[in-house]
């Protein structure tokens, strides 16, 4: 199994960027399909973004596709997330993810990290 530990959360205005990053332990990272979800306050956690073993295939979420990202570094061990154009509906605890399968579903993934929040101030 996959440890994971999410960094980079914090206050930031509208319009502003961040980038999280998910460090991973444990089981072969490069095995890993690695995704990013959200849950903002009173509602269901949401997929953000997902990424291949590989780094070579992305989808994002309509709702953030043109301004986050979502890449891989395999010999660190780590996934980000790069975001631009920050709304303040992209508010939330922002959570990594890993599974076998790509997919942007949360339930088939197996590992999470605890959590960073993203607080985007209008």
């Amino acid at each position: 199994q996959v440890q994971l530990v999410e960094f980079g959360g914090g206050l930031v205005q509208a319009g502003g960027s961040l980038r999280l990053s998910c460090a991973a332990s444990g089981a072969i990272f490069s095995n890993q399909a690695m995704g990013w979800f959200r849950q903002a306050p009173g509602k269901e956690r949401e997929f953000v973004a997902v990424i291949s073993t590989s780094g070579g295939i992305t989808t994002h979420a309509d709702s953030v596709k043109g301004r986050f990202t979502i890449s891989r570094d395999n010999a660190k061990k780590t996934v980000y997330l790069q975001m631009y154009s920050l709304k303040p509906e992209d508010t939330g605890v922002y959570y990594c993810a890993s599974g076998r399968r790509y997919s942007y579903r949360s339930n088939e993934y197996d590992s999470w990290g605890q959590g960073t929040q993203v607080t985007v101030s209008s």
